[in-house]
């Protein structure tokens, strides 16, 4: 059984505050490269929170947008900023964002004092300096005292500057395949994920329960992450809990705040993801933006459907029927019927669990890749790029969890992603991988025959020379 691993250390977070109408979704949007966050020059249509995660120079965070801090005794306007403070208790850098063309206004001095006593690091982000002096602008908020960024996020200008000033405060982990790959280490690090109240807590406390062997459990962070070390049908497990809810006595009294942020950080630590489903409720949005960031990872994923048991035959076929339609963009991941509350369902969750772990590490060898990737092209030639066909060399694996495959050849950047699917599903019934999702990568290098032909021209010209001296000297 491998030894603990020390604390987790978690994907760092970047909250966007200010007032209503600063331009806070717009920024999110350029950070994310998204179009998320609705846009408008009408305040408040921000009211909770969005999330992203944003890769940048190799390093990845958590960008957290949110409703516009608001004195207003108005209840929605208090709902607003409530959700925005929630976003600051869980932040490793604030962005404090204010409008240069209308100023310095008293609310910009109230909330910059309330982030303050956060005691987090603070940035001031001085927005819509376009056609502005940008000196000017920066002067009139040089009372607040902070460190200033000057951008204008609708043109995308000085947002590099921006991200290279917050990037001095923040931690990031350890690569997530290095960590996944530890060869010291033979344990599956799975992480469960989902909405609130789908049933995640009685889930985890019935996987340590009566005949198991619960062999630490460790505090990491600040945000009290805990990695707990689990034997399951004599084989060891470690579970990432990233909400702070190990201690059986407290689990009905933990509120899952953050379960957006602490979604994506288990996920950046795991190497298989369990997201939970509660069969009685079905699909949220919030459901769809965690199971977009699994998919981007390229985590290993089991679906688990919860609280199966209550349900009679008639609702248990439209649930399939609701869920296989939802998560048509994973048809790689099993679904589990289980019911964490009675145990029904556990051991094939488990079974899943390990299956799609073995899948995400599998070695692939070069000769079985070519060999199955030609007879794809061959049963289904892929269509004409620029009226020229796609050509495939060689294929070898360039990676594993999730297994990275690298096809070379010519003209194959072009390919449309119906045809990259087909590859992939015909790699996926070819080596039985289930459970994990297959990254595709396309080379296409000079060919190292190219200049042959005229150097070939050459020779046959200079062989010509020499036969004519020869014919005259005869």
């Amino acid at each position: 059984m491998g030894t603990p691993t020390g604390p987790v250390r978690l994907l760092p977070v970047v909250a966007l505050v200010g007032r209503p109408n600063v331009g806070k979704s717009t920024l999110y949007n350029v950070l994310t490269r998204t179009r998320d966050a609705i846009v408008s020059d009408l305040s408040g249509l921000t009211r909770d929170r969005h999330y992203g995660v944003v890769e940048k120079d190799g390093n990845r965070y958590i960008v957290v947008d949110t409703a516009g801090l608001s004195s207003s005794p108005d209840a929605l306007a208090q709902h607003m900023s409530g959700q925005a403070r929630i976003a600051v208790t869980e932040a490793d850098v604030i962005l404090l964002v204010v409008d240069a063309r209308a100023g310095l206004l008293r609310d910009d001095i109230e909330i910059a004092a309330e982030l303050r006593r956060s005691g987090k690091p603070l940035l001031l982000v001085v927005n819509k300096t376009d056609g502005l002096d940008e000196d000017g602008a920066l002067a009139d908020f040089a009372s607040l005292g902070l460190p200033t960024c000057a951008i204008a996020a609708a043109h995308r200008r000085g947002i590099g500057d921006l991200q290279e000033t917050f990037f001095e405060h923040l931690q990031f982990p350890e690569a997530a395949d290095e960590v996944a790959l530890d060869p010291n280490d033979d344990r599956c690090r799975v992480a469960i994920v989902g909405r609130p109240n789908v049933g995640k807590s009685t889930l985890i406390n019935r996987l340590l329960g009566e005949e198991r062997l619960l062999a630490f459990d460790q505090p990491g962070t600040t945000r009290d992450a805990i990695e707990v070390e689990v034997e399951w049908d004599g084989r060891p497990y470690l579970f990432i809990d990233t909400a702070g809810m190990r201690r059986r006595a407290r689990v009905d009294e933990a509120v899952e705040k953050f379960s957006v942020i602490k979604a994506f950080q288990a996920i950046e630590q795991a190497q298989v993801v369990v997201f939970v489903i509660d069969a009685r409720e079905g699909f949220a949005e919030q459901d769809a933006t965690i199971l977009g960031q699994v998919l981007d990872s390229g985590r290993a994923l089991v679906i688990a459907i919860n609280k199966w048991d209550g349900l009679q035959q008639s609702e248990r076929s439209e649930v399939r029927r609701r869920i296989d339609l939802g998560l048509d963009f994973l048809d790689f991941a099993k679904r589990i019927p289980i019911s964490a509350l009675h145990g029904s369902g556990l051991g094939e969750l488990m079974k899943a669990v390990r299956q799609a772990w073995h899948c995400a590490l599998k070695e692939l060898g070069t000769k079985d890749l070519t060999e199955a990737v030609t007879a794809a092209f061959i049963a289904h030639q892929p269509p004409l790029v620029n009226g020229r066909v796609s050509k495939m060399r060689y294929v070898h694996q360039g990676g594993r969890n999730p297994p990275r495959v690298i096809i070379h050849g010519s003209r194959l950047k072009d390919l449309p992603e119906s045809y990259k699917r087909y590859l992939q599903n015909n790699l996926r019934k070819r080596f039985r991988l289930i459970g994990t999702p297959i990254k595709l990568e396309f080379r296409e290098g000079k060919n190292p025959y190219a200049g042959r032909k005229n150097e070939l021209t050459q020779r046959q010209i200079q062989k010509k020379r020499r036969l004519m001296k020869h014919v005259k000297r005869s």
